[in-house]
């Protein structure tokens, strides 16, 4: 009897040994995936990692922030996640849904300047037609001002300083409409930047307070995740981050990409921390609200991307998971089957279409285990 009392008293204390020996194990095997993930033309690499019910919470980087000067790179630190603002600008969307400010069906005209309508009637669009769900699922028609040649140079090569105006005057005088309202799935940041302004208008604050106070970043604990300043922020907390030609982006104006296309900072960790929220009922007031955010949109044609509100669902070694990726080599994605997050920064974007190379890796040694 005292034997058996003996093995219960020590029983949790073998378990937690046990759990923190597999985990340990786990942190050397993804330290060493993401090592493998170094050559030439990817000089850093951040990952994070969280599974609760593997009891897995890693953060690691390996290579450089700064190849130049060769300074280490550091999992705490933040980049420019570009494209992956739009899951926060979504979530922001659909937070003033669930408190009755907006309904999604609303055409952007009721929120959007007078100045702004008149510019997209010129474009030959038609705003009193285009809805907030148009523009969340990529829906509207509506060109990309990030994809003319003007603007292209610009970003690049020089130091403008832009404003949300002057992107749509780009779309309007550069592009034309790709299509019917609502008929087909075409990728806008110009969209996003619309929806930018519609919270803005809405909540009287800027873009980075609305999204961090709708959101409650301050309650989930999500300190890194900001909007980045007008003017940009040189501090070694952010990365440098490299063009696909290897040309180093750090002294880029944010106001190229800063209105709701992208515009956020974040670190690899609390980026995970949002996915891992989001899917765990801890963003929206209502666990609806999230099955309305990934409701699939039908379309006569099929999409190059099952794209919903500010997300897309994918598949990745035969399980679904829902990601979403941006222009400079960040990926997030969350797969509801192992209730797992990996978010992902390449300092340089990894090269090809489709998932970061590290991420089947790792969702690989997930399954096995």
């Amino acid at each position: 009897m005292k034997q058996k009392l003996k093995y219960t008293l020590y029983l949790p204390i073998i378990v937690s040994l046990m759990i923190m020996t597999l985990s340990a194990q786990s942190n050397l095997d993804f330290q060493a995936d993401i090592d493998s993930q170094l050559h030439e033309n990817i000089p850093g690499i951040m990952v994070a990692v969280i599974c609760n019910d593997k009891n897995i919470d890693w953060s690691g980087a390996s290579g450089f922030t700064d190849k130049v000067h060769n300074i280490k790179l550091l999992p705490h630190q933040t980049f420019r996640m570009a494209s992956v603002t739009k899951t926060f600008i979504a979530s922001t969307i659909l937070r003033l849904w669930e408190d009755q400010k907006l309904k999604l069906e609303d055409p952007i005209t009721r929120y959007i300047s007078k100045e702004h309508s008149e510019l997209l009637k010129k474009g030959g669009y038609a705003p009193e037609k285009i809805t907030i769900l148009h523009l969340l699922t990529h829906s509207s028609g509506m060109a990309d001002h990030t994809h003319t040649e003007r603007f292209q140079f610009e970003y690049i090569k020089t130091n403008h300083t832009w404003t949300r105006t002057e992107q749509l005057m780009e779309l309007i005088h550069h592009t034309k409409p790709v299509g019917e309202i609502g008929k087909q799935f075409s990728y806008s940041d110009t969209g996003y930047i619309l929806l930018g302004e519609i919270i803005e208008n809405i909540t009287q604050k800027s873009l980075g307070e609305a999204i961090e106070v709708l959101l409650d970043f301050h309650k989930l604990g999500l300190h890194s995740i900001h909007v980045e300043d007008r003017k940009g922020e040189f501090t070694v907390d952010r990365i440098h981050q490299y063009h696909m030609d290897g040309e180093d982006t750090y002294f880029i104006n944010p106001t190229f990409d800063l209105y709701g296309g992208g515009g956020l900072l974040s670190s690899t960790h609390d980026l995970a921390l949002f996915y891992t929220y989001l899917f765990e009922h801890k963003v929206f007031r209502n666990k609806s609200t999230l099955q309305r955010m990934l409701t699939p949109i039908n379309y006569s044609e099929k999409p190059a991307l099952d794209y919903r509100m500010g997300i897309w669902e994918t598949e990745i070694e035969g399980v679904k998971a829902y990601t979403h990726s941006g222009f400079w080599g960040t990926q997030v994605l969350y797969i509801p089957n192992i209730q797992t997050t990996i978010a992902v920064n390449y300092s340089q974007w990894w090269g090809k279409k489709g998932i970061a190379p590290i991420i089947p890796i790792i969702v690989k040694r997930l399954l096995k285990k």
